[in-house]
């Protein structure tokens, strides 16, 4: 079954938001979030975005939500 690679997503999340020139305050505005810790725990791959800010996500780095997610295909 595939499953989603959280430290490599994280990677590409960080690796978007700096080729957008986003901060990480950036996203927090445009997300609605209190505080930029979920960002933070995207980054380093603790945990996911959901379905909602990753199609968030999707529209500011201009990319499909595929692009941001690592998946490993095991088989």
């Amino acid at each position: 079954m595939p499953t989603v690679d959280m430290v490599r997503t994280g990677q590409n999340i960080n690796r978007l938001r700096k080729q957008t020139g986003l901060s990480t305050a950036d996203l927090q505005a445009a997300l609605g979030l209190s505080s930029p810790r979920a960002i933070f725990k995207w980054q380093r791959g603790d945990c996911l975005p959901t379905v909602d800010n990753l199609v968030v996500l999707a529209a500011l780095f201009g990319v499909r939500i595929d692009d941001i997610l690592a998946i490993d295909v095991a088989g």
